[in-house]
């Protein structure tokens, strides 16, 4: 829950296949919790493989940029975990492993994760790790799981019913999608003209269209998995 009106702040886990799947998935929800004073750290997963190589220059130039987009967002801690992208369907483990030492570390109450039938096998492999990471248990932190959508993944998966984006909750983001468009400007190599999906102008578009559907002129919209609400 954000922390609106009140109500205590939360610790906000975002869980993001690549560099920019945050800003592109709830960059505006990102900025929106750090406005209310939550707690929000970002774990990516993958690093970019080029030509079947890793290149530890091109990484470190998109490490930097996934920074410049933190500090426009305002929050806390992104961690890299490195491993190959493109590759995180091959076995899902190694990106439970540390996946699930992160969470049981920061101990998030909200966990944001892309969605499960989005038409990219990172991700797909990213949602899996996060599902079996965050299965309920009694002593278990996290109140709620949410699925966002990723422009140029979602929205491209197969007409399949188990592939379709249901959203269940709405975030007004007028106030922040600002930040998320100067965000996702500061990836300078993912960087695409209208009418691309991730252009800033399409994403623009997406945002308004989800707004209509809520009533607001501007959302973010998500999937909720799971919400618990605990004895006081």
């Amino acid at each position: 829950m954000l922390a609106d009106g009140g109500v205590s702040a939360v610790k906000v886990l975002v869980v993001a296949p690549h560099m920019d799947d945050e800003v592109l998935g709830c960059g505006a929800s990102i900025a929106r919790h750090v406005e209310a004073g939550d707690e929000v750290h970002v774990c990516f997963i993958a690093h970019r493989v080029y030509d079947h190589r890793y290149d530890e220059a091109r990484n470190e130039v998109e490490k930097g940029h996934a920074n410049a987009a933190r500090k426009v967002l305002g929050y806390g801690e992104a961690v890299f975990f490195g491993l190959d992208d493109e590759r995180l369907d091959l076995c899902v483990q190694d990106i439970l492993i540390p996946l699930e030492e992160y969470i049981y570390k920061f101990r998030p109450h909200t966990v944001y994760c892309p969605f499960r039938g989005d038409n990219n096998q990172d991700h797909r492999a990213v949602f899996d790790a996060a599902r079996v990471a965050l299965r309920p248990s009694a002593a278990h932190f996290v109140d709620r799981l949410l699925m966002y959508e990723t422009p140029s993944s979602t929205e491209q998966s197969p007409p399949l019913p188990e592939n379709v984006f249901y959203p269940n909750l709405y975030v007004d983001v007028k106030a922040q999608l600002g930040s998320k468009i100067e965000a996702l400007a500061c990836y300078e190599t993912e960087k695409r003209a209208f009418p691309h999906p991730r252009s800033a102008e399409a994403v623009e578009v997406l945002a308004r269209k989800r707004g209509v559907e809520a009533g607001f002129e501007y959302a973010e919209a998500f999937m909720v998995l799971r919400e618990m609400w605990r004895s006081l």
